[in-house]
């Protein structure tokens, strides 16, 4: 008997089509059209140089840089920190970030910032309900709109000027940055792509993004964004981290591997602007406002650098997902990318999960996620395909929240299906498409933009009429009133026989029965 014939695997090249990153065949540790090279490994110190010889061995700041360069330091931590929170990069660059021109404060702009989610912010105000947000609109054809002017924040809580807090934002693009760059000196900006590809420029070397990947600017570094070629329009997601840096989650009984493998973090190499001598404008944000500084120089004239704040990209086809292989559905945590770290050593400030395609199997259960009243708030970003969101209107582009303890679940047609056909059969879910949530122990609050400003928003108090597909079955169930009098019956009769045992008298009568 001749064995069957070997069955042919054929690379996937459609990225948003893979089951994981792995089906597309490739050595690459990056999508074929990403025209950059990286340094992989997460928190690791890195280091680079345009021009090999440069970095000085064995110390930071020699009395000569080769090349006439600058010795420039970054530090992102207290300089007494312990080793292993202890954050700091240093440069060797064409001319200082201290040569420039001054400052311009409060500029003129089209963003829609705030960053105080403090209640005694009139702006802010929190949501009653769950919340749904149609794709944010994108810029009009005859407006330019960078990413300066395109960032608007949706909620948070908290305060940078605390050190302690988190902020949501989208940003929708049409244009380039032209000869200025972007410096968050709040916190850490981690950014989704959904709609369009991404080239960002870093101080420290370019990155590239598409749908489907992230990445994150640590806080203090400069960055300019630009569209990809053959894109004319973008659209994203950020969440900002105040007073917390974005880690690997620890893996516990999973062992050494699992979820987002360190490996799989991408670090840019180092390259210099070819044009060092032109006018740049640095916009940052403080505080929530921007100001800027203007120079005559590029600031992205870093020739090398090493130290471990350095920004980094992450393709989420990669993650290598947990799940349930015998009953009930496992808890989100283990769709955990990245966690970020609050005051509370048992609670993080917010974890950033991912839900793609991955094999569903479970027996004798309910296999999807069960009605829930949980202590997070979650917001929820379909990047494409039909995304997870609480209605049919979710589509890629737009969101949903659910703030801290608001019951909320599935209503829609698969899971009243589920309910009705329950099988045992492993099978693929989520195929061709991505969704991600920002899940946070801080209860939110939303920004004029967000409740209506940005025209997408929308109430989504629960219709009434969902229940016809759910409906009250234990009331329908058969003697269900005789059996709960039988219960009631049965626990007065239980109260009756253990009161006998704190009376003495009724104890010692029964004694002598």
């Amino acid at each position: 008997m001749s064995a069957p014939p070997m069955q042919e695997r054929k690379p996937v090249k459609d990225l948003q089509k893979v089951f994981h990153y792995t089906d597309t065949m490739t050595r690459k540790p990056t999508r074929d059209n990403d025209p950059y090279e990286y340094l992989a490994g997460f928190g690791s110190r890195h280091q680079s140089e345009v021009i090999p010889g440069t970095l000085p061995a064995g110390q930071n700041n020699p009395q000569e840089v080769r090349f006439g360069l600058y010795t420039e330091g970054l530090t992102y931590s207290a300089f007494a920190a312990p080793r292993h929170a202890n954050f700091s990069t240093y440069m060797y660059r064409v001319r200082p970030a201290a040569a420039h021109n001054g400052y311009k404060a409060n500029i003129p702009h089209k963003a829609d910032i705030e960053n105080c989610f403090l209640t005694l912010n009139p702006k802010v105000a929190t949501l009653a309900e769950q919340g749904e947000w149609a794709p944010f609109p994108l810029p009009k054809e005859d407006e330019k709109i960078d990413f300066v002017d395109g960032l608007h924040t949706l909620g948070g809580s908290g305060d940078p000027n605390l050190r302690e807090g988190i902020a949501l934002y989208v940003f929708m693009i049409n244009t380039d940055m032209d000869h200025r760059a972007f410096c968050n000196t709040d916190g850490d900006f981690l950014i989704v792509a959904q709609l369009g590809n991404l080239d960002i420029q870093t101080e420290l070397g370019k990155l590239f993004l598409q749908p489907g990947e992230i990445c994150v600017i640590p806080r203090g570094i400069r960055f300019a964004v630009r569209l990809g070629p053959g894109h004319s329009v973008a659209r994203g997601y950020i969440t900002e981290i105040w007073g917390s840096r974005w880690e690997l989650p620890d893996l516990g009984p999973l062992g050494g591997h699992g979820l987002a493998n360190p490996r799989d973090f991408l670090h840019p190499v180092a390259y210099i602007d070819e044009n060092l001598h032109e006018d740049w404008s640095i916009v940052n944000k403080a505080n929530g406002l921007y100001n800027a500084i203007e120079q005559d120089h590029t600031p992205f004239d870093l020739v090398a650098w090493h130290g471990n704040v350095v920004p980094y990209k992450y393709d989420l086809t990669k993650f290598s997902s947990q799940n349930a292989t015998s009953i009930d559905h496992t808890d989100p945590s283990v769709n955990c990318v990245l966690t970020a770290a609050s005051r509370d050593p048992v609670t993080p400030l917010a974890d950033f999960l991912w839900f793609g395609p991955r094999w569903d199997v479970a027996s004798n259960t309910f296999r999807l996620p069960y009605f829930h009243r949980n202590s997070a708030t979650e917001f929820l970003a379909s990047l494409y395909g039909n995304g997870l969101g609480r209605s049919d209107d979710f589509l890629p582009g737009g969101g949903s929240v659910e703030i801290s303890h608001t019951p909320h679940g599935n209503f829609s047609d698969a899971y009243v299906w589920e309910m009705r056909n329950q099988v045992n059969e492993p099978r693929k879910i989520l195929e061709d498409q991505m969704t991600v949530m920002i899940e946070s122990s801080r209860t939110f609050l939303f920004t004029e933009y967000a409740r209506s400003g940005c025209g997408t928003f929308k109430d989504q108090g629960t219709d009434p009429k969902v229940w016809d597909a759910l409906p009250d079955k234990f009331s329908a169930y058969p003697n269900i009133q005789e059996i709960l009098k039988q219960v009631k019956a049965d626990n007065e009769a239980r109260r009756e026989r253990l009161e006998t045992f704190y009376d003495d008298d009724r104890l010692a009568q029964l004694v002598r029965q």
